[in-house]
C-alpha cells in the first residue's frame, strides 16, 4: 500500500474543502457584505486550508511528480466542487461537468502513463 499517496490525497481532499468554501461559499453568505469583509472570511478559511495542502504537497512530491500531484490535486477539486455546487450551492448539475470530467480523466491518464 502506497502510504504516501494515500496521506497525501487525505489531506488534499480536505484542503479542498477548506479552498471551496474560502473561494465560493462568500457567493452565498456574504452578498450583501462588502468586497473585503468576504476577504477576510475567506483568508481566515484559507489558513486552515494551507495548513493541511502544504504538506500534502511535501508528503505527495515523495513519490509523485509535480506534474502527477498537480492532476491529482484538479481532480479531487472537481471531486470536492461537484457536491458544493449542488448540495451547498443549489445549482444544477449540467452535462458539460460530464464532459469536463472526462477530459480531466484523459489527463490523468496521459500523466501517469509509463
Amino acid at each position: 500500500m502506497n502510504w504516501p499517496l494515500i496521506k497525501t490525497v487525505v489531506l488534499l481532499t480536505a484542503s479542498n474543502v477548506f479552498m471551496t468554501f474560502a473561494w465560493y461559499a462568500h457567493l452565498r453568505d456574504m452578498k450583501t457584505k462588502p468586497w473585503f469583509i468576504a476577504a477576510l472570511a475567506s483568508w481566515g478559511i484559507a489558513f486552515f486550508e494551507y495548513l493541511l495542502q502544504v504538506p500534502a504537497n511535501r508528503i505527495g512530491n515523495s513519490t509523485l511528480s509535480l506534474p502527477q500531484l498537480k492532476i491529482i490535486q484538479e481532480v479531487i477539486t472537481l471531486t470536492v466542487f461537484v457536491p458544493f455546487l449542488l448540495f451547498y450551492m443549489k445549482q444544477p448539475l449540467k452535462w458539460d461537468y460530464l464532459w469536463a470530467a472526462l477530459c480531466v480523466c484523459g489527463a490523468v491518464y496521459f500523466v501517469f502513463r509509463k
